[in-house]
Protein backbone atom coordinates (compact mmCIF):
# COMPACT_ATOMS: atom_id res chain seq x y z
CA UNK A 1 0.00 0.00 0.00
CA UNK A 2 1.21 3.53 -0.82
CA UNK A 3 0.23 6.92 0.50
CA UNK A 4 -2.10 7.28 -2.48
CA UNK A 5 -4.32 4.62 -0.96
CA UNK A 6 -4.90 6.91 2.00
CA UNK A 7 -5.80 10.38 0.69
CA UNK A 8 -6.58 11.48 4.25
CA UNK A 9 -2.92 11.05 5.20
CA UNK A 10 -1.22 11.83 1.89
CA UNK A 11 -2.77 15.27 1.47
CA UNK A 12 -4.42 14.29 -1.82
CA UNK A 13 -8.05 14.07 -2.78
CA UNK A 14 -9.58 10.86 -4.11
CA UNK A 15 -8.99 12.18 -7.62
CA UNK A 16 -5.25 12.32 -6.94
CA UNK A 17 -5.06 16.12 -6.83
CA UNK A 18 -3.04 17.82 -4.13
CA UNK A 19 -5.23 19.30 -1.39
CA UNK A 20 -3.57 22.18 0.43
CA UNK A 21 -6.48 22.98 2.74
CA UNK A 22 -4.99 20.75 5.44
CA UNK A 23 -2.00 23.08 5.74
CA UNK A 24 -4.04 25.79 7.46
CA UNK A 25 -5.06 23.90 10.62
CA UNK A 26 -1.64 22.21 10.60
CA UNK A 27 0.05 25.59 10.99
CA UNK A 28 -1.94 26.28 14.16
CA UNK A 29 -1.24 22.80 15.52
CA UNK A 30 2.50 23.17 14.98
CA UNK A 31 2.34 26.62 16.53
CA UNK A 32 0.72 25.03 19.57
CA UNK A 33 3.54 22.48 19.80
CA UNK A 34 6.26 25.13 19.44
CA UNK A 35 4.66 27.30 22.14
CA UNK A 36 4.75 24.38 24.56
CA UNK A 37 8.45 23.88 23.91
CA UNK A 38 9.17 27.61 24.24
CA UNK A 39 7.33 27.61 27.55
CA UNK A 40 9.65 24.92 28.90
CA UNK A 41 12.69 26.86 27.65
CA UNK A 42 11.46 30.09 29.24
CA UNK A 43 10.81 28.49 32.62
CA UNK A 44 14.17 26.70 32.57
CA UNK A 45 15.80 30.12 32.04
CA UNK A 46 13.92 31.57 35.02
CA UNK A 47 11.29 33.55 33.09
CA UNK A 48 8.16 32.02 34.62
CA UNK A 49 5.61 34.58 33.45
CA UNK A 50 6.75 34.35 29.82
CA UNK A 51 6.45 30.57 30.10
CA UNK A 52 2.86 31.02 31.26
CA UNK A 53 2.02 33.28 28.33
CA UNK A 54 3.42 30.75 25.87
CA UNK A 55 1.02 28.14 27.29
CA UNK A 56 -1.85 30.61 26.92
CA UNK A 57 -0.84 31.27 23.32
CA UNK A 58 -0.75 27.51 22.75
CA UNK A 59 -4.33 27.28 24.09
CA UNK A 60 -5.44 30.02 21.70
CA UNK A 61 -3.85 28.24 18.74
CA UNK A 62 -5.38 24.94 19.87
CA UNK A 63 -8.81 26.59 19.89
CA UNK A 64 -8.28 27.88 16.37
CA UNK A 65 -6.91 24.75 14.71
CA UNK A 66 -10.04 22.70 15.31
CA UNK A 67 -12.36 25.47 14.14
CA UNK A 68 -10.23 26.13 11.04
CA UNK A 69 -10.22 22.42 10.21
CA UNK A 70 -14.03 22.25 10.47
CA UNK A 71 -14.50 25.41 8.38
CA UNK A 72 -12.12 24.10 5.71
CA UNK A 73 -13.69 20.64 5.80
CA UNK A 74 -10.33 18.92 6.30
CA UNK A 75 -10.79 17.17 9.65
CA UNK A 76 -8.69 14.02 9.56
CA UNK A 77 -7.38 11.25 11.76
CA UNK A 78 -3.83 12.47 11.17
CA UNK A 79 -4.74 15.98 12.28
CA UNK A 80 -6.38 14.65 15.42
CA UNK A 81 -3.34 12.60 16.39
CA UNK A 82 -0.98 15.49 15.72
CA UNK A 83 -3.19 17.81 17.74
CA UNK A 84 -3.10 15.39 20.68
CA UNK A 85 0.70 15.25 20.57
CA UNK A 86 0.88 19.05 20.57
CA UNK A 87 -1.63 19.22 23.45
CA UNK A 88 0.37 16.71 25.46
CA UNK A 89 3.44 18.91 25.14
CA UNK A 90 1.76 22.26 25.75
CA UNK A 91 -0.85 21.30 28.35
CA UNK A 92 0.69 18.20 29.91
CA UNK A 93 4.47 18.48 30.03
CA UNK A 94 4.85 22.29 29.96
CA UNK A 95 2.53 23.17 32.90
CA UNK A 96 3.85 20.25 34.97
CA UNK A 97 7.41 21.46 34.36
CA UNK A 98 6.39 25.03 35.22
CA UNK A 99 4.66 24.16 38.50
CA UNK A 100 7.47 21.80 39.48
CA UNK A 101 10.05 24.52 38.83
CA UNK A 102 8.32 27.16 40.96
CA UNK A 103 6.71 25.06 43.68
CA UNK A 104 6.72 21.26 43.54
CA UNK A 105 10.49 20.98 43.48
CA UNK A 106 10.61 22.40 47.01
CA UNK A 107 8.64 19.53 48.55
CA UNK A 108 10.98 16.74 47.52
CA UNK A 109 9.84 13.42 46.06
CA UNK A 110 6.15 14.27 46.48
CA UNK A 111 6.69 17.16 44.10
CA UNK A 112 7.85 15.07 41.17
CA UNK A 113 5.25 12.40 41.97
CA UNK A 114 2.47 15.01 41.68
CA UNK A 115 3.98 16.32 38.43
CA UNK A 116 4.30 12.82 36.96
CA UNK A 117 0.73 11.90 37.93
CA UNK A 118 -0.50 15.09 36.27
CA UNK A 119 1.37 14.25 33.04
CA UNK A 120 0.02 10.69 33.09
CA UNK A 121 -3.54 11.97 33.62
CA UNK A 122 -3.16 14.38 30.71
CA UNK A 123 -1.91 11.58 28.43
CA UNK A 124 -4.78 9.31 29.44
CA UNK A 125 -7.34 12.09 28.94
CA UNK A 126 -6.08 12.84 25.43
CA UNK A 127 -6.06 9.16 24.44
CA UNK A 128 -9.61 8.68 25.75
CA UNK A 129 -10.79 11.75 23.88
CA UNK A 130 -9.45 10.35 20.61
CA UNK A 131 -11.23 7.04 21.17
CA UNK A 132 -14.55 8.67 22.06
CA UNK A 133 -14.40 11.02 19.09
CA UNK A 134 -14.25 7.97 16.78
CA UNK A 135 -17.21 6.17 18.29
CA UNK A 136 -19.67 8.92 19.13
CA UNK A 137 -20.39 12.60 18.87
CA UNK A 138 -20.50 14.14 22.32
CA UNK A 139 -21.85 17.60 22.96
CA UNK A 140 -19.79 17.93 26.13
CA UNK A 141 -16.33 16.79 27.22
CA UNK A 142 -16.01 13.66 29.33
CA UNK A 143 -13.53 14.68 32.02
CA UNK A 144 -11.82 18.04 32.36
CA UNK A 145 -10.28 19.11 29.03
CA UNK A 146 -6.49 19.10 29.17
CA UNK A 147 -6.14 22.77 28.11
CA UNK A 148 -8.46 23.83 30.94
CA UNK A 149 -6.46 21.79 33.44
CA UNK A 150 -3.30 23.57 32.26
CA UNK A 151 -4.83 27.04 32.28
CA UNK A 152 -5.88 26.74 35.93
CA UNK A 153 -2.38 26.90 37.49
CA UNK A 154 -0.96 28.97 34.61
CA UNK A 155 -3.50 31.79 34.93
CA UNK A 156 -3.14 31.68 38.72
CA UNK A 157 0.60 32.35 38.37
CA UNK A 158 -0.08 35.28 36.03
CA UNK A 159 -2.77 36.59 38.40
CA UNK A 160 -0.43 36.30 41.39
CA UNK A 161 2.44 38.10 39.70
CA UNK A 162 0.07 40.85 38.54
CA UNK A 163 -1.47 41.45 41.97
CA UNK A 164 1.46 40.86 44.33
CA UNK A 165 4.47 41.03 42.02
CA UNK A 166 5.46 37.48 43.01
CA UNK A 167 3.96 34.04 43.52
CA UNK A 168 1.69 34.01 46.57
CA UNK A 169 -0.47 31.23 48.07
CA UNK A 170 1.62 28.72 46.14
CA UNK A 171 0.01 25.86 48.07
CA UNK A 172 -3.03 26.36 45.84
CA UNK A 173 -0.93 25.14 42.92
CA UNK A 174 -0.45 21.79 44.63
CA UNK A 175 -4.19 21.50 45.25
CA UNK A 176 -4.97 22.36 41.62
CA UNK A 177 -2.48 19.86 40.23
CA UNK A 178 -3.93 17.05 42.37
CA UNK A 179 -7.58 18.01 41.81
CA UNK A 180 -7.22 18.55 38.07
CA UNK A 181 -5.37 15.25 37.63
CA UNK A 182 -8.39 13.50 39.10
CA UNK A 183 -10.88 15.53 37.07
CA UNK A 184 -9.12 14.79 33.78
CA UNK A 185 -9.59 11.04 34.21
CA UNK A 186 -13.04 11.34 35.82
CA UNK A 187 -16.49 10.90 34.30
CA UNK A 188 -17.46 14.50 35.06
CA UNK A 189 -18.90 16.27 32.02
CA UNK A 190 -17.56 19.70 31.09
CA UNK A 191 -19.56 21.90 28.78
CA UNK A 192 -18.03 22.56 25.38
CA UNK A 193 -17.88 26.02 23.83
CA UNK A 194 -20.30 25.99 20.86
CA UNK A 195 -19.02 26.87 17.39
CA UNK A 196 -22.23 28.77 16.71
CA UNK A 197 -24.63 30.51 19.05
CA UNK A 198 -28.25 29.90 18.14
CA UNK A 199 -31.35 31.54 19.55
CA UNK A 200 -31.41 29.11 22.45
CA UNK A 201 -27.88 30.12 23.40
CA UNK A 202 -28.26 33.89 23.58
CA UNK A 203 -27.21 33.89 27.22
CA UNK A 204 -23.98 32.11 26.32
CA UNK A 205 -23.38 34.60 23.51
CA UNK A 206 -23.81 37.57 25.86
CA UNK A 207 -21.53 35.86 28.39
CA UNK A 208 -18.90 35.22 25.71
CA UNK A 209 -18.98 38.91 24.70
CA UNK A 210 -18.57 39.99 28.32
CA UNK A 211 -15.62 37.62 28.73
CA UNK A 212 -13.93 39.02 25.62
CA UNK A 213 -14.45 42.59 26.87
CA UNK A 214 -13.01 41.68 30.28
CA UNK A 215 -9.97 40.08 28.67
CA UNK A 216 -9.37 43.11 26.47
CA UNK A 217 -9.56 45.45 29.48
CA UNK A 218 -7.18 43.45 31.70
CA UNK A 219 -6.36 39.88 30.73
CA UNK A 220 -3.82 39.36 33.52
CA UNK A 221 -6.46 40.18 36.15
CA UNK A 222 -9.47 38.39 34.65
CA UNK A 223 -8.07 35.20 33.13
CA UNK A 224 -7.88 33.23 36.38
CA UNK A 225 -11.37 34.22 37.66
CA UNK A 226 -12.85 33.25 34.27
CA UNK A 227 -11.17 29.83 34.26
CA UNK A 228 -12.09 29.28 37.93
CA UNK A 229 -15.72 30.23 37.24
CA UNK A 230 -15.90 27.80 34.30
CA UNK A 231 -14.52 24.93 36.39
CA UNK A 232 -16.74 25.65 39.41
CA UNK A 233 -19.84 26.02 37.23
CA UNK A 234 -19.29 22.61 35.67
CA UNK A 235 -18.61 20.99 39.05
CA UNK A 236 -21.80 22.47 40.49
CA UNK A 237 -23.76 21.35 37.42
CA UNK A 238 -22.38 17.82 37.72
CA UNK A 239 -23.14 17.73 41.46
CA UNK A 240 -26.70 18.81 40.76
CA UNK A 241 -27.03 16.13 38.06
CA UNK A 242 -25.78 13.41 40.41
CA UNK A 243 -28.05 14.63 43.19
CA UNK A 244 -31.07 14.63 40.89
CA UNK A 245 -30.22 11.13 39.66
CA UNK A 246 -29.92 9.91 43.26
CA UNK A 247 -33.28 11.43 44.18
CA UNK A 248 -34.92 9.81 41.14
CA UNK A 249 -33.50 6.40 42.12
CA UNK A 250 -34.81 6.78 45.67
CA UNK A 251 -38.25 7.76 44.38
CA UNK A 252 -38.36 4.84 41.95
CA UNK A 253 -37.49 2.40 44.74
CA UNK A 254 -40.10 3.94 47.02
CA UNK A 255 -42.71 3.59 44.26
CA UNK A 256 -41.85 -0.08 43.82
CA UNK A 257 -42.18 -0.72 47.56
Amino acid sequence: MTAANYPEYSGRTEGGRRDYRGLFPGVFTMGNLVCGFLSVLSVSEGDVVTGCWFILLAAFLDLLDGKVARLAGVESRLGMELDSLADFMSFGVAPAFLVHAIMLGSIGKWGWIIAVVYIMAAGYRLARYNLLSQSEEKQNFLGMPVPVAALGPVTFVIFSYHIWGDLQYSEYLISMMILFSGLMVSQVEFEAVPDRFGRAERVKLVLAILIIVALVINARLTLFPIIAAYILTNLVRESHRLFTRGVDKVRSRSGQD
